[in-house]
């Protein structure tokens, strides 16, 4: 039965987890996000919650831009790296073996091993609570085809999605997964 309780409750999990990426002249960093969404369609419009304590966040605000990567399962280590380790600390693109490119509208990294990837120009940003949602532009998209069915949903056949559950543990939605598809 559900009761009331006057502790905060965050219950958001499982959740996809973007890799926010920024760069700003000869910085980069990377940052795992649980709290991002599409905001718009039409404009394309995405945006990522960061805290001011982060150093992606700095990247972020004097570069204007960010990128949102999502990998597939068997890259979950870059989403748990990118979480625990600090860009204060070192290059996590060289710590952590990531390959990328820079993006084709705005410098952040573009990862290599990313099934979809969004560039984004910064909007907007303010502050809610302790983070500030940042909303972005998306000016360029890209993605690996190869792991799309002709639907456009992910083909579970060729791509594992890690769903984080907290604490360094994930869900994999993969071809053993069971889906509910309901009728019209």
């Amino acid at each position: 039965m559900l009761k009331s309780t006057d502790q905060t409750i965050m219950h958001s999990y499982p959740g996809l987890v973007a890799l926010v990426t920024a760069k700003y002249e000869d910085t980069q960093n990377i940052m795992a996000a649980g709290w991002h969404s599409y905001i718009s369609f039409d404009p394309p419009i995405y945006g990522v919650a960061v805290a001011e304590e982060r150093f992606t966040h700095h990247l972020m605000k004097a570069s204007g831009s960010f990128a949102i990567n999502f990998v597939p399962a068997e890259y979950a280590r870059y989403i748990d790296g990118a979480g625990k380790k600090s860009g204060r600390d070192g290059d996590k693109f060289e710590a952590l073996g990531i390959e990328w490119k820079p993006g084709e509208t705005i410098e952040a990294p573009i990862l290599k091993e990313a099934y979809v990837a969004y560039e984004c120009k910064i909007m907007d940003v303010n502050r809610y609570g302790d983070h500030d949602w940042f909303v972005g532009e998306m000016t360029c998209f890209h993605r690996d085809d190869s792991k799309f069915g002709a639907d456009r949903l992910p083909d579970f056949e060729k791509v594992n999605l890690p769903l984080y559950l907290g604490r360094s543990q994930y869900l994999i939605a993969d071809k053993k997964t069971s889906t509910l598809k309901l009728e019209k």
